[in-house]
């Protein structure tokens, strides 16, 4: 008799555990239907980023359980400095919203930017849609022609705020190698800085991504109506083996190694992002949704449609190299510090 009641305890207990189980998926698995998600994008309308963000909303949405509207909306201000501070401390940590920032914000607060007010490591990282290739490009008519001329004369560049690539890459390259660039802040986001090149506020631009430049301004690049300086990444990408390499510039490991650290952003080109305190669960449903979506066969067409790159980086694996810059030697995290 003992026997029996210990079993038919012991049955009890597992139906319970597993109906408990059940219903944490049904919860977990019903949270997003009849919801509507905000989609918060960094950047200005017809940029980049923005380009990136309205695909994705376009078709994540079937693949998170409860098929929510995903509705993309931009909010600017200082390179997506200003829209990843509210990611940190004030937008709902319930799953209904995520963001699209500009790829360098990981790596505001380890360069000393006392305007990130949030620590990286705690912001979730859903994933990146791409790796990138930045590149750094004069008007076809600028006295700078190649990154040689950059050792004697000055090209003007447009920039975004003090966190946005626009404004950090030309300084970095500057400190490091002692290029020349008059840098015209204050630019809503790249689609605005191009703008200016064509109306000949600036002379170029030094940060802006390949995949960008084939869907903002088709042709530029492979019909060199701009002079392409030199490309900023940690390898030659391979439609462009011509275009000088920043890495071989560097002629000593110091310049190496702050290099690398400072192009670690690449890696996520096109980061999503979501407040710290998200449930895991719903952490877990979106990373999985948005890791089905780079794979979704529409998707990817209508990506192509736009020649938007897709290069996918997980989330698991964006959260790891956030970790990692942040334990490089002090000394070579300096350099950039200073540079910006």
């Amino acid at each position: 008799m003992r026997a029996t009641i210990h079993f038919l305890a012991l049955v009890m207990a597992i139906s319970c555990w597993s109906a408990a189980a059940v219903g944490q998926t049904s919860n977990s698995d019903d949270f997003y239907a009849g919801k509507t998600i905000d989609l918060l994008i960094g950047h200005s309308p017809g940029g980049g980023y923005d380009t990136y963000a309205r695909t994705l909303a376009r078709h994540i949405g079937k693949h998170i359980p409860g098929n929510p509207d995903v509705v993309p909306r931009n909010v600017t201000g200082a390179g997506s400095l200003v829209l990843m501070n509210q990611v940190a401390n004030t937008l709902p940590n319930d799953g209904t919203v995520f963001a699209t920032v500009n790829q360098g914000m990981a790596f505001e607060p380890l360069f000393g930017n006392d305007q990130a007010q949030y620590k990286a490591a705690d912001i979730v990282w859903l994933g990146s849609l791409s790796k990138g290739t930045s590149l750094c490009v004069s008007n076809k008519d600028a006295d700078v022609q190649t990154w040689q001329d950059l050792k004697t004369k000055a090209l003007t560049v447009g920039a975004s705020g003090a966190g946005a690539s626009t404004n950090i890459y030309p300084r970095v390259m500057a400190e490091l190698f002692d290029f020349k660039f008059n840098i015209i802040t204050g630019y809503p986001g790249g689609n605005d800085i191009l703008l200016a090149m064509e109306r000949g506020e600036v002379e170029g631009r030094c940060s802006w991504l390949l995949s960008s430049a084939r869907t903002q301004r088709l042709g530029w690049i492979e019909n060199r109506e701009v002079n392409v300086l030199f490309q900023m990444a940690l390898e030659k990408h391979p439609d462009l083996p011509d275009v000088p390499l920043v890495m071989d510039f560097a002629e000593t490991d110091k310049q190496t190694k702050v290099l690398r650290l400072f192009l670690a952003r690449q890696l996520i080109a096109r980061p999503y992002v979501m407040p710290p305190g998200v449930p895991q669960e719903r952490v877990a449903i979106m990373r999985k949704a948005l890791a089905a979506t780079a794979m979704d066969p529409e998707f990817l067409e209508d990506a192509a449609n736009q020649s938007l790159s897709i290069d996918f980086v997980t989330g698991e694996e964006a959260q790891a190299i956030v970790v990692e810059t942040y334990e490089y030697p002090e000394e070579v995290i300096e350099v950039v510090k200073s540079a910006m």
